[in-house]
């Protein structure tokens, strides 16, 4: 049933924020450290763990799917957007952090698209043929045997 997918959805998102709590205060910050980063994690390990086993049906699949597509870009943007305003607040270190993080991202990307393998090229489409080039060849192959 769908209403499953967004039962692990909110376990998971629960447990993301208490275990982002408390990173937060075992670092001595009143704020939450990667609670939604952790529920993310938590979220795609415990479907695919539960693929795996074959303990997610199809409908339960459809609504974590659902709340992905819904949840997951909002969450992320009002992050970022708490992230930019802290990083701005809090001087050249924090921005610098925040750009080396994102260069090692970049940097990581080819390094990952190695790690994926590669797949087969696709065989290359066929034009299709409009109704004018139709037309022209046919009215030729009359036209050339009068």
């Amino acid at each position: 049933m769908i209403i499953y997918g967004v039962a692990l959805l909110s376990i998971c998102t629960l447990t993301g924020m208490f275990i982002g709590d408390m990173l937060g205060k075992m670092l001595g910050l009143t704020s939450n450290v990667g609670g939604v980063g952790i529920a993310m994690i938590l979220l795609i390990w415990g479907g695919s763990y539960l693929t795996k086993r074959g303990l997610l049906s199809p409908k339960t699949g459809q609504g974590i799917e659902f709340w992905n597509a819904i949840y997951i870009p909002i969450v992320v943007a009002m992050a970022a957007q708490q992230n930019v305003v802290g990083a701005l607040s809090g001087g050249p270190a924090a921005i610098l952090a925040g750009l080396a993080a994102v260069s090692l991202g970049f940097a990581l990307v080819p390094v990952l698209d190695r790690l994926g393998g590669r797949s087969e090229p696709l065989p290359p489409k066929e034009s299709p043929k409009s109704e004018s080039q139709d037309l022209n060849t046919a009215s030729l192959s009359v036209s050339a045997q009068r």
